[in-house]
């Protein structure tokens, strides 16, 4: 459950952070969000890489989809030297989802108890 509500708020909350703050405030969010909500550090790292990955691929493949995909197609030939604009919504995710993963990484380990470390 706590998996759930983590997954959840760090969605919730990087995508109105991107609204106000650099997309690097999803970073941010997920460290708080690890931190609030008490989980295993790899839990709380899988929970904000999948938050993250799947929030920036479905906002990417909708910006992607209103222009009929000839931004990422163009990128993806400069970068890859491939057509595939799947491969670019993959890489776009996968950036999110590793700096978010690695801030709640941290702030789960910001939780651990002391006793443990001993």
């Amino acid at each position: 459950m706590k998996f759930l509500v983590a997954f959840i708020l760090t969605a919730l909350l990087s995508y109105a952070a991107g609204f106000y703050l650099p997309w690097w405030s999803i970073a941010i969010v997920a460290f708080i969000v690890a931190a609030a909500v008490p989980q295993k550090p790899w839990k709380a790292f899988v929970s904000a890489f999948l938050a993250l990955f799947v929030l920036w691929v479905g906002l990417a493949l909708y910006i992607d989809m209103e222009n009929q995909h000839i931004l990422s197609m163009k990128i993806a030939e400069l970068l890859f030297k491939s057509h595939s604009h799947a491969l670019i919504m993959s890489v776009t995710g996968l950036v999110a989802a590793l700096v978010a993963g690695f801030a709640a990484l941290s702030g789960a380990y910001l939780r651990v108890d002391k006793k443990s470390a001993v």
